[in-house]
């Protein structure tokens, strides 16, 4: 008996709790968009990468190039010259390989440049977010750009004017 009592006034509290917890929305894309300097950024990060894959495509090129005239040359060339024209498209075929992982790879680069560039926005983000859920008490912001299982949500629990207001940014 005083186990079902104790469990239902945990039953009871755990509902009220439940209850009171407070939850927002946020729109990082809305947000994003509204800060220039996160505009700016992408566009030094297409530019760099518009660069290093005009790199990469020219090498890509000249390794074309090669092996297009060692095929037409094949029939005149000797055995040892046959194996140096290999080597030197297996060369250039290594390098076009190698300035793309430079470049785009996982620690590449463009990897390095979008950290650089935008590491010091997301924290603005975050902490601008953080604020704001401690300054109304919610226990909980979702990113309704991110979440595909938000079907509705009012526009009322929007905060993201109120987070581009806190990074100086009103709409």
């Amino acid at each position: 008996m005083k186990k079902k009592i104790l469990f239902s006034i945990l039953a009871i509290f755990a509902c009220i709790n439940i209850s009171a917890q407070k939850f927002a929305l946020v729109d990082m894309e809305y947000i994003l968009k509204n800060i220039p300097k996160y505009e700016i950024a992408n566009e030094q990060l297409n530019q760099a990468s518009q660069q290093w894959e005009k790199e990469v495509n020219e090498l890509s090129r000249e390794a074309e190039a090669l092996y297009k005239n060692y095929q037409n040359d094949l029939v005149f060339l000797t055995d040892d010259q046959k194996k140096k024209r290999e080597e030197e498209i297996v060369l250039k075929e290594k390098e076009v390989t190698e300035a793309r992982y430079k470049f785009f790879g996982p620690e590449g680069e463009l990897y390095k440049k979008r950290q650089s560039l935008m590491k010091p926005i997301q924290e603005d983000v975050y902490n601008a977010v953080k604020a704001v859920a401690q300054e109304k008490g919610y226990q909980t912001i979702f990113d309704r750009a991110s979440s595909q299982s938000i079907v509705f949500a009012s526009p009322t629990i929007d905060v993201s004017n109120e987070v581009l207001a806190k990074l100086g940014y009103s709409k």
